[in-house]
């Protein structure tokens, strides 16, 4: 189950003093109300905005933070101060700051877009290191991004155990959000024809037909594939990638042979399998695709373990 919804569930309960079996069944009264047409998670925040429960005015975690969430405030360290860049877009211009803040339960990306906001980190007001206070922030595609009206502040509080690592949390496809550090268990059902390319050994990046490297000149280059599949886990199905870091996992150094791929791909349709990576925004296709960082066999023994532990 998702863990920001589980997160979001507690909090409503500690708030309003009713029971997590009894908001759930709230929520789930609410889904079958409105055809299914919205999440768990925003379903239980239509509960919680009937219980009078506000975000507005309360300091959330970090891990309680769902998308679509408005006017939230937060205390956590920067621990990840990324340079300010420029923009111009759709005739706009102006800068954009960002950092990575963490508190004890986990860690998010914070983006800056309000002028004076951004003077703070300039003029050195707000470092790397610096425990702060956000209010009155929105979420968006899984981060927290920061207007004119929302404030920034140095706060007095410490923390000292804060979550520094990327969290990866546990979900079903309907629920990914772009951005999403998720993992999922799910059946691979349908699988392409993998493609490949050649990079520049240096930095990484695509090299011309001439084995010209923009950055360092002409190269040797090194091959690199992506294999393009389809997984599904009974909740929605997703178009998946995988680069050659997780191909070799499966194919070794045979995925160019073509005869070892289609035994490969006949083993692996139809197998259910975790995977875990992140979801973007595919420019091309307009639509959600899921980055693989990572791909497992379902151990049905530690299956039963997980699953007889939550009992």
């Amino acid at each position: 189950m998702d863990d920001n919804y589980l997160q979001l569930i507690e909090f409503i309960s500690e708030k309003s003093g009713i029971s997590k079996e009894e908001i759930e069944r709230r929520v789930e009264a609410k889904q079958l109300k409105l055809a299914g047409l919205i999440s768990k998670s925003g379903a239980a925040q239509i509960i919680a905005a009937e219980l009078n429960i506000s975000f507005e005015k309360q300091t959330i975690k970090i891990s309680q933070i769902v998308p679509g969430m408005r006017k939230i405030n937060l205390i956590g360290k920067i621990i990840n101060l990324f340079p300010i860049r420029n923009y111009n877009r759709n005739g706009r211009s102006g800068r954009i700051a960002s950092f990575v803040l963490a508190d004890d339960t986990s860690n998010v990306r914070v983006v800056l877009w309000d002028e004076n906001h951004i003077d703070l980190i300039v003029n050195g007001k707000i470092k790397n290191g610096d425990v702060v206070e956000i209010t009155n922030a929105s979420v968006r595609n899984n981060e927290v991004h920061l207007t004119s009206f929302s404030d920034i502040k140095v706060s007095e509080k410490n923390i000292d155990n804060v979550v520094t690592k990327k969290v990866i949390k546990k979900k079903d496809i309907i629920n990914f959000f772009q951005n999403d550090l998720v993992s999922t268990r799910a059946f691979i059902v349908q699988i392409f024809e993998p493609r490949f390319f050649e990079v520049c050994p240096e930095c990484g990046k695509k090299v011309s037909e001439l084995k010209e490297c923009l950055e360092h000149g002409r190269v040797i280059p090194e091959q690199r594939a992506i294999l393009n599949l389809v997984i599904d886990d009974g909740t929605d199905s997703i178009r998946a990638v995988m680069f050659t870091e997780q191909l070799e996992k499966i194919f070794g150094n045979e995925i160019k042979n073509p005869d070892i791929f289609t035994l490969k791909k006949e083993e692996l349709l139809g197998k259910e399998v975790i995977v875990s990576g992140q979801v973007r925004k595919n420019s091309v296709f307009n639509n959600k695709e899921f980055v693989v960082s990572d791909i497992e066999e379902v151990d049905v023994d530690k299956l039963i373990k997980e699953l007889e532990s939550n009992i």
